[in-house]
């Protein structure tokens, strides 16, 4: 097992204090629970080991373990916390909401009986991503959009009541919550009691919004983050291009710090600012990767982060 205690958060500046490190599967290249393309769960969790993280988010449901004793017996392995899960769930929807809301439960029992905080819900895109064929409407419909705000409320709701979970909205590059606009709509409909954000560093850069700006405009509602950075070149020329979303990682658009937006000394020094508690998820979406890639990159992005106060060495 490696020992990384004390490495998830900087004590040595009060400043970066409250602030706790982790990782995701997606550093790993890892977007769905099985897929020949991605390296093997047990090898991608040593790795985070081996480059100094001990807080998990689980990433796509199935990657890892869903049984809870199956998952807390890797975790304890090689010291890793679970602090979220994640998934896919479609709520704009009203025939799709029961396999919502069963999907959600199994996800949630697993992690409220591993110690788990969060869950991430990511909004279903509109072009699939292995085939980038269209999938959905690219823009709601009210009715539609209305419906996703009820389910969205109502999903929280029973996170939080029935599981002790908080969950958190996602937005997402070809999905229906991806602009500075969408995501403004989204806090001013949801009630913050059951829904708040995960700031997507990279899908807001995608989405051309400021995460920067939107820590200092919504503080309240900025309770979870995804920290990782998009190149705006390649952002500009997928948009003008519209490339789906696969196609703009696929091209290289996901960069490794201080490669790319936003700046990640601005970044943590804003999210510090908010004075709370809170996780910060290590994120670069790479999928495919070339399995020599990730570990030493993640190395790399970790101690980079180090260097601007979040974390330790």
């Amino acid at each position: 097992m490696t020992n990384n205690k004390g490495k998830a958060r900087n004590l040595k500046d009060p400043k970066y204090s409250k602030l706790s490190i982790g990782v995701c599967p997606d550093q790993w290249g890892v977007w769905f629970d099985n897929d020949d393309k991605q390296i093997p769960p047990r090898q991608t969790m040593k790795e985070m080991a081996e480059a100094g993280f001990e807080i998990l988010e689980t990433g796509p449901w199935g990657y890892f373990p869903k049984d809870p004793k199956e998952l807390k017996a890797w975790t304890d392995e090689y010291g890793m916390k679970v602090v979220a899960g994640t998934s896919w769930g479609v709520l704009h929807k009203p025939e799709q909401w029961p396999e919502t809301e069963r999907h959600f439960r199994e996800i949630a029992e697993t992690h409220a009986a591993v110690g788990a905080e969060y869950i991430v819900h990511l909004p279903p895109l509109y072009r699939d991503d292995k085939t980038w064929e269209w999938t959905d409407d690219r823009v709601l419909s009210p009715e539609a959009w209305n419906t996703y705000i009820t389910n969205a409320n109502k999903l929280g709701k029973i996170m939080k009541e029935d599981y002790g979970l908080k969950m958190v909205l996602h937005p997402h590059g070809d999905s229906h919550i991806e602009t500075p606009e969408e995501i403004a709509r989204i806090f001013e409909n949801t009630d913050p009691e059951y829904v708040n954000l995960c700031l997507d560093t990279g899908h807001i850069v995608y989405g051309g919004g400021d995460p920067i700006e939107m820590v200092k405009k919504y503080p309240e509602r900025i309770t979870y983050v995804h920290i990782k950075a998009f190149d705006p070149a390649l952002v500009k020329e997928a948009h003008e291009k519209d490339w789906p979303f696969g196609e703009a990682v696929a091209r290289g658009a996901s960069v490794t710090p201080p490669a790319g937006e936003p700046d990640m000394q601005e970044l943590v020094d804003a999210l510090a600012a908010l004075d709370k508690e809170m996780y910060v998820i290590c994120e670069q979406d790479l999928y495919p990767a070339d399995p020599s890639f990730p570990l030493p990159n993640a190395i790399k992005t970790r101690e980079y982060l180090a260097s601007c106060g979040l974390g330790t060495l």
